[in-house]
Parts: structure tokens; sequence; C-alpha cells
């Protein structure tokens, strides 16, 4: 079972590398950089999504997609257009409909940073500012029914602002389980990454998922 390991806006690749830590050797995984399937100054959402697709379209078998926040959004878009190339999803703190309120507030947020605190991820401030409002009409509630793989839903107990959406998420596709994870925030791969891999192998394993981790 090979998994591509999808990270968050904010994050790079190596906000995986604890999480593959304590993942059985035997377990295979890649981690792509996002900011590699963007274009810098020309950084929109469905730009980024079509190289996505390009990188994805490059395995021959049905790959397992772990995905967290924006992550999980490419995850749950490839699933809906290609379900038959998707054997798993894991998609933690996922958004399906896109909250504008809170990608507005995230702009404000991302205006009084300084520069200096994008260089590590790839992206400059524009870039970032550009994505989201690329993002804010999104919505996949009408395409759910497309996602015909299991799906595992995920959310760090203390992640207030997307476990109501995760939530809804997992009790509108046909095939999905929904769980907490304790001592965690939003980025549950870096907060929690010892309980997250646990999650990960009882999914691979095919054995009843422990909510209580």
């Amino acid at each position: 079972m090979k998994y591509v390991l999808l990270h968050g806006m904010g994050q790079s690749a190596s906000s995986w590398d604890k999480v593959i830590s304590f993942l059985p050797d035997d377990t295979e995984s890649v981690c792509p950089e996002l900011s590699d399937f963007f274009t810098v100054g020309n950084c929109c959402y469905s730009k980024m999504y079509s190289v996505f697709c390009d990188y994805c379209d490059k395995f021959s078998e049905a790959l397992n997609l772990c995905g967290l926040s924006l992550g999980a959004v490419l995850a749950l878009n490839y699933a809906i257009d290609f379900p038959q190339k998707v054997n798993s999803l894991i998609l933690i703190a996922p958004q399906y409909d896109m909250p504008k309120f809170l990608l507005k507030v995230q702009n404000v947020l991302f205006k009084f940073m300084p520069k200096s605190q994008f260089k590590d991820i790839g992206l400059t401030k524009k870039d970032f500012i550009t994505l989201t409002n690329s993002m804010a009409d999104m919505d996949f509630t009408k395409s759910l029914k497309k996602v015909s793989c299991p799906v595992f839903v995920f959310c760090g107990e203390k992640d207030n602002v997307n476990k109501k959406a995760a939530i809804k998420l997992a009790e509108k596709l046909p095939k999905a389980k929904f769980s907490t994870i304790k001592n965690s925030g939003h980025e549950v791969n870096i907060e929690n990454p010892k309980s997250l891999a646990k999650l990960m192998e009882e999914i691979k394993n095919g054995k009843p998922i422990n909510s209580n981790l």
C-alpha cells in the first residue's frame, strides 16, 4: 500500500517526517512539495490541481491519498474526478464547501505577516492570498456521491474551526468514518504524529479504527 502524503497550507513535505518515522519500515510513502505544483506569480487552485493530477497520473496503481487541510481538498477533488484511481482516502481537517468568511480572515492575517515567514514553504505572501481567493467559491457537495473508495475523516480534538465541516463531510460520503485525534489541534501530522501513524497502520491492516488516540 503506497501513501501519497499531502501537507497543508503553510507546511512543507517535511511536516510528515515524524509521522513517517512512526510507520512500519515496509510502508511505502511519497511526500510531494505542494509548492512544486504552483507557478510563482500565478498561484491559483485550478492550475495547482491540474499539475497535481498530472503527478498522480504517473502512478500505475490506485493510490491511497492522505491529506491535511489544503492537501485534503486536493485529495478529495481527485477522488471525485478519478474514483477509479483512488484506493482509499484519509482526510484530515478537510473542507468540502469553502468557508468564505474563514478564508477572508486568513487573508487578513497573511497581509500582516512578514514576508520572511513564507520563504521556507516556497510561496510568497501574494501567492498565498491569490490561492485562498481562488478557492473561495469551491463547493464539492453535489459531487461527493462520486467518491467510491473507503474514506477516513480525522480532525484534531482542539481543531474547532474544522471539526464541524469534517463531521458533515463524513456523513455525506457513502463510505466514510469520522474520528477525532486527541492532544492535537489543526496540524495533526505535527502535533500528534504517533497517533496519526497508528491510525494509518490500522487502516492498512483493515482493523477497526480506535477513536480514543
